[in-house]
């Protein structure tokens, strides 16, 4: 199908020459869909089919926030992406006493496998692909959704979709860790092997990036610590004796997209670049799709505002439009009032428009990485690639990932970034519109949504139902079957499987897992 312009001209597919920049293999730019993918790992990127666009949604109730999903498919979105309350992101029961105060807040409070088929009540999970932005407890979430699946007759190898799984970068940036490193690191590396034989389609882990960014991390070290965590999960999948080409096709990134529109497509372009070289010439990945830098992007909410809320529609689109021209896979668009409180419907609708509009509306999509052959986008291609080379190395110099985490490398560096920042805002160094320049005194009221208080002990009740009515017996052997596969070598998701198919509760299950591999501490002054 030939494309063009609205004065009629022509529009190539992909447009050339492809010549080399500065000599290394590294710079040169090569073929979309072909090694090192610097312009994409597709050969046809979205001249073919759009991104995913995903809405990223959950609170309350799980009868809440169906009905919210059952909007978004109306609404024509191409994924679902799950947000979990506190209580459930950290394994307890909406019952425990750690979960006071936090049930429902800040996504869907799940407890038991009675809740997931609620959640996904109607949802045909054969045609959908559904992200679940969990981490410690991510085998648990992905067995519920497999047992739901099941009830809808639809097999393991139908079902398409990502967990986060990326406990690494929650010593990191945002805290919701459980166990130690090394049981978590064991836990993922069980996953990658279950999802291996029993969800071939499903993306095993989305090792992520935009947490660091949202606690203040430049660029440059959103990538390079995404990336030094990337290498650590792949070595303890081969540690674990899996193939390298067994489990990297499955492996999926997830990064931010700013407003600084030019750096944001540069970094994508650099990580993909270096990401391609550490799997075929580090870890000899064969392969191709072992070498491919798939990810997910997300709007940046920490650069929302609460001050004139409606501004942060054109921030989104600015953000959304970089993210598609650095070449995502899949797209969440944060609403505008996102600063203030959950969004709202008639917002994370019109975010969802605005990914529609970019790629039906502009010409964005008609041709394949727009801006290659740039001078000044392929010049901040090459020094993005290069500063992230150079974090990466520090971490290894510190011995990996893990060992630069427990000495508080990557923390105290985005620490720095983020106090850098704040100091711009403050002295007005940096420009933030509606916050330090371009003020309004005489902004309109905002009614946010609001989650019911009486959810906690509706979700109480629940439980209180479920403990009556199930299996007791049942239920306590399948945890025992989990602790001894914990404390040997087995695989622990297929007696997890088995444990919440007998309705034992997420708390239940953590809790056995806590027994034998206990809890993380950071060590002190961290």
């Amino acid at each position: 199908m030939t494309r063009h312009t609205e004065s009629g001209l022509p529009i190539e597919a992909v447009y050339g020459p492809h010549t080399r920049l500065r000599g290394p293999e590294s710079d040169w730019l090569g073929e979309p869909g072909s090694y090192p993918f610097t312009r994409g790992i597709y050969p046809t990127m979205y001249t073919g089919r759009p991104w995913t666009m995903r809405q990223y949604a959950g609170f309350g109730t799980a009868e809440e926030s169906n009905r919210r999903y059952h909007q978004l498919v109306e609404a024509g979105t191409g994924g679902l992406s799950v947000a979990f309350d506190l209580p459930t992101q950290m394994g307890h029961d909406s019952d425990a006493a750690q979960a006071a105060g936090e049930v429902g807040k800040v996504g869907v409070a799940i407890d038991s496998l009675d809740d997931m088929r609620r959640l996904f009540h109607g949802i045909p999970l054969a045609d959908v692909s559904t992200s679940m932005t969990i981490n410690a407890p991510a085998a648990v979430l992905l067995l519920l959704y497999q047992l739901v699946s099941a009830d809808q007759g639809v097999a393991g190898e139908q079902l398409s979709g990502t967990i986060q799984n990326d406990v690494l970068k929650e010593y990191v940036a945002r805290g919701t860790y459980i166990f130690p490193p090394a049981a978590s690191l064991r836990l993922a590396s069980d996953i990658f092997a279950y999802c291996k034989t029993e969800l071939p389609r499903w993306n095993s882990i989305s090792i992520s990036g935009y947490h660091m960014a949202e606690a203040g991390a430049t660029p440059a070290q959103e990538v390079a610590f995404t990336l030094a965590n990337a290498r650590e999960y792949v070595r303890a999948a081969l540690a674990a004796g899996l193939d390298v080409d067994e489990f990297a096709p499955r492996l999926s990134f997830f990064f931010v997209a700013r407003t600084t529109l030019l750096e944001e497509v540069a970094k994508f372009r650099a990580a993909r670049r270096i990401w391609a070289q550490v799997m075929r010439d580090e870890f000899g990945a064969q392969n191709p799709k072992s070498q491919m830098l798939r990810f997910h992007t997300q709007t940046a909410g920490v650069q929302l505002t609460a001050q004139q809320p409606e501004v942060n529609m054109a921030r989104v689109t600015v953000q959304a439009l970089a993210a598609v021209l650095g070449g995502t896979q899949s797209l969440h668009t944060n609403a505008y009032d996102e600063a203030i409180a959950l969004p709202t419907e008639k917002a994370a609708r019109l975010a969802l428009r605005t990914q529609q509009v970019l790629a039906y509306e502009t010409d964005v999509a008609r041709t394949v990485d727009p801006f290659a052959g740039s001078y000044a986008v392929e010049a901040l291609t090459d020094d993005i690639e290069a500063a992230i080379r150079a974090l990466m190395e520090q971490v290894e110099d510190l011995g990996g990932a893990v060992a630069a985490i427990e000495r508080g490398f990557q923390k105290r560096e985005i620490e720095q970034s983020a106090y850098d920042v704040a100091t711009q805002i403050d002295s007005g160094e940096r420009t933030v519109v509606g916050v330090n320049a371009f003020t309004d005194n005489g902004d309109e009221p905002y009614e946010p949504l609001r989650v019911d208080p009486a959810l906690e002990a509706a979700q109480a009740a629940r439980l209180a139902t479920l403990r009556a009515e199930r299996d007791s017996g049942a239920v306590e052997q399948a945890l025992d079957d989990l602790r001894a596969a914990a404390s040997g070598r087995d695989n622990v998701l297929y007696p997890m499987r088995a444990a919440l198919a007998a309705r034992a509760t997420i708390g239940e299950v953590c809790d056995a897992l806590r027994a034998v591999w206990g809890t993380y501490s950071p060590p002190a002054g961290l």
